[in-house]
């Protein structure tokens, strides 16, 4: 664990704080065997419901953060070390951001997926649509409903993020404070591309019916240094 970070030639310093970001976000149930060969190489097994993996879709619009303001969509698996307890995460399989700095910082710090590419984010009705493009071809289509209004609290979570990359796999605190929660069963609809993420997605059994989505006027957020779960080969 590290104090700061170099980045670009600025200083980042841990933990990073996200004093003011607005998220959406929908769960879903997805085929299994689709889900492990996407946690294959990391060496992670997929958290099951009525013998479905767990697949999480979001977008988060980051207003006032440590790494700037930027738009971000998050495709993640709920998943687990075999063998061991209380290794429950979200495993981080692609992530997308609109900014060079946090797709940077998130590469080099966290091991994210990270990746530049066109996130519109727009109020859409009762809810609100984001939609990512990578070198202009779409990807996903994502709409959330607004649902109805949740207790004080709810939607926050202390929960690792997975990452792989250059075969380290790492595990990265993360804490969720969120403000003006609102969800309902259902309540997303998603589109899909031609691109391979697309693909991967439609593998997994989408576009589906969520179980459950979210929106989440008011979030904060907290993320620690990465520590290192898995390390394969020597990084140079």
């Amino acid at each position: 664990m590290v104090e700061a970070h170099s980045v670009l030639g600025e200083q980042v310093r841990m933990p990073v704080e996200i004093r003011r970001a607005d998220a959406c976000s929908a769960l879903f149930l997805a085929d299994v065997s689709a889900a492990r060969e996407l946690l294959a190489d990391a060496g992670l097994a997929p958290v099951t419901m009525f013998g479905k993996a767990v697949l999480s879709l979001a977008f988060v619009r980051y207003v006032d953060g440590d790494l700037g303001p930027y738009h971000e969509f998050a495709f993640s698996l709920m998943a687990k070390q075999p063998g061991r307890k209380n290794s429950t995460g979200a495993y981080i399989h692609w992530l997308p951001v609109n900014q060079s700095f946090t797709c940077e910082a998130g590469q080099s710090i966290w091991g994210f997926p990270k990746l530049i590419a066109d996130i519109d984010i727009t109020p859409d009705g009762h809810g609100h649509r984001c939609e990512v493009r990578v070198d202009g071809q779409l990807v996903i289509a994502l709409r959330v409903a607004d649902g109805f209004p949740m207790p004080g609290g709810a939607g926050g979570a202390s929960i690792d993020a997975y990452t792989w990359r250059d075969g380290i796999l790492r595990r990265t605190p993360w804490v969720m404070n969120p403000g003006a929660v609102r969800g309902r069963p259902g309540g997303s609809r998603v589109e899909l591309g031609t691109h391979p993420v697309s693909d991967q997605l439609r593998a997994l059994g989408l576009p589906r019916a969520a179980l459950f989505s979210s929106r989440i006027g008011v979030l904060r957020m907290t993320f620690a240094d990465a520590a290192t779960v898995l390390q394969t080969r020597e990084v140079r």
